[in-house]
């Protein structure tokens, strides 16, 4: 597990659950002292993806995705083992999500 990895996670939203692709922005240190992983929300909705801290993929088939995608910078964390890993982020790709990481939190 690496950030910048694709993955399928249950993600517990306001209404209902629902298993949904995330991107892993959680890093080694992360992983080795909890259980969890920090992930970010990835979309189909990219018509809505229009905040500063949205991001468009523009590799999303090789990324493993099924459909044009947008990452949200909306966290959320889940057991490592309630995951399961489909693809990673091709380098522009996740070079893009870090500056709206950065963004978000402002550093």
């Amino acid at each position: 597990m690496k950030p910048g990895n694709v993955v399928i996670a249950e993600f517990h939203g306001v209404v209902n659950t629902k298993r949904r692709p995330a991107i892993v922005v959680s890093g080694d240190v992360y992983h080795q002292e909890r259980p969890d992983v920090l992930l970010a929300v990835v979309t189909t909705q990219t018509d809505k993806a229009d905040c500063l801290t949205d991001y468009i993929l523009q590799d999303w088939q090789s990324a493993g995705l099924n459909k044009p995608s947008a990452v949200r910078i909306f966290l959320f964390t889940v057991p490592k083992n309630k995951i399961a890993e489909i693809g990673e982020l091709s380098e522009r790709d996740w070079a893009e999500v870090r500056k709206r990481l950065q963004i978000a939190f402002n550093f």
